[in-house]
């Protein structure tokens, strides 16, 4: 294999440094907090975490059963269209929850 030799351009430098040290994928799960927190409010953000973005659907962890019952059937529309307004850029078209019990606060 040859590789390339000489200098590399600072973009590509930089670019394979912030993906090397997973400074993107930091600053994205911020952003992802951010909007979670925004759209469900303080209380439920509290209580849950936005994980991950998969194929376009938000998958959030919640910390007890029945809020996970209440956002999944009262609550996951309009959470869901608040995401997608104030949000556009992270794609998201619907919502998954899961129970987390590590999420519980004592």
């Amino acid at each position: 294999m040859a590789s390339e030799a000489g200098p590399q351009h600072l973009s590509r430098a930089l670019s394979e440094l912030i993906a090397a040290r997973g400074y993107a994928r930091v600053r994205g799960d911020s952003q992802l907090q951010d909007a979670w927190a925004q759209a469900a409010g303080t209380q439920v953000a509290g209580q849950t975490r936005a994980v991950a973005i998969r194929r376009g659907v938000l998958h959030v962890s919640v910390a007890h059963a029945p809020l996970l019952c209440e956002l999944a059937s009262f609550h996951r529309e309009a959470i869901l269209d608040a995401l997608q307004v104030s949000n556009p850029e992270l794609k998201i078209r619907d919502l998954k929850f899961k129970l987390d019990s590590h999420l519980r606060k004592q």
